[in-house]
């Protein structure tokens, strides 16, 4: 079953992941800019569509409008709420070029084009207006992510609907480019310590405001590693990182419980190999935390 999963790579992916990471920064700081904030940021994230990932609507005066990263396209695509439509090509050979074309292409249509112009959660990071540098976007890279998402994004769903509790929705977060689903207790946490490279303290420590159990997928973005899928307590309970991730293992550099996407890819069958890690990490940390599981799960319903 491994065909249905697309392989991916950072040597062959990464630097059009790199070209996509930073261009979901662009329309998630474009949201934060002009949108009321939300609980743990939720209102900056980007949602899967069929084209690609996409930020929610934002109000202006000349009309509601929205962008989504079209993968299919290759395009930063615009829809105004009259019915408009424009497209900004994604191979523009630098992100100072595709970051000067998303500015002129809103302020074009008369609509709001101002963001913080600085990568976040990213070391060393360079300004979007500077990134001058030579950078090559392969367009099966972009599909293959779009491949991995579109099978990735239905297990999570699944595992979403056995939770009644506080739930956040299937979201990518564009700082750290993964896609996430986290869980609630409903019990306030302790302030978060910060200390997240390019990331204020105040929103870390909005966003872990309450116990959670959280997990994604990492396709690593810019960063030089492989594409992973991840799970994660915080408050981190006694015991959390002894236990048994079983299919995955804890990482202790990066504090949480992974699980190689091209493990999943090769199993037998990758949803299942993804739902058991899903429900086993979150298992884990639920009970050592003491969460009313009774009173959280269901059994997912079926469409109906």
């Amino acid at each position: 079953m491994a065909q249905h999963w697309p392989e991916l790579s950072h040597a062959r992916d990464g630097e059009t992941f790199a070209i996509l990471h930073l261009a979901t920064q662009m329309l998630g700081k474009l949201r934060v800019a002009h949108a009321p904030w939300v609980n743990h940021g939720w209102h900056a994230t980007l949602h899967p569509v069929a084209e690609g990932l996409a930020i929610e609507p934002i109000a202006s005066q000349a009309g509601n409008f929205t962008l989504t990263l079209d993968l299919a396209r290759h395009a930063i695509v615009l829809h105004v709420g009259d019915g408009e439509r424009d497209l900004l090509p994604l191979d523009l050979g630098s992100i100072a070029a595709i970051h000067k074309n998303l500015i002129a292409m809103l302020e074009s249509h008369g609509l709001p084009a101002t963001f913080h112009g600085k990568p976040n959660e990213i070391e060393n990071a360079v300004p979007f207006a500077e990134d001058a540098a030579a950078r090559t976007y392969n367009p099966d890279s972009a599909e293959r992510l779009h491949s991995a998402l579109a099978r990735i994004e239905p297990v999570f769903e699944r595992f979403r609907a056995g939770f009644t509790g506080k739930c956040s929705p299937v979201h990518f977060f564009w700082g750290s480019f993964d896609l996430a689903v986290t869980r609630f207790s409903g019990r306030k946490a302790p302030p978060h310590p910060g200390g997240v490279p390019g990331l204020p303290d105040r929103i870390a420590r909005e966003a872990y405001s309450h116990e959670v159990s959280s997990a994604g997928f990492w396709p690593a973005g810019i960063v030089d590693a492989e594409p992973l899928f991840y799970s994660y307590a915080y408050p981190e309970p006694p015991g959390f990182r002894d236990g048994d991730g079983s299919p995955g293992r804890f990482d202790t550099a990066l504090g949480e419980f992974v699980l190689g996407y091209a493990e999943v890819r090769s199993a037998y069958d990758p949803e299942a190999a993804l739902l058991a890690f899903l429900n086993h990490t979150y298992a884990l940390a639920a009970d050592l935390a003491d969460w009313d599981r009774e009173a959280l799960e269901r059994t997912p319903l079926p469409p109906q």
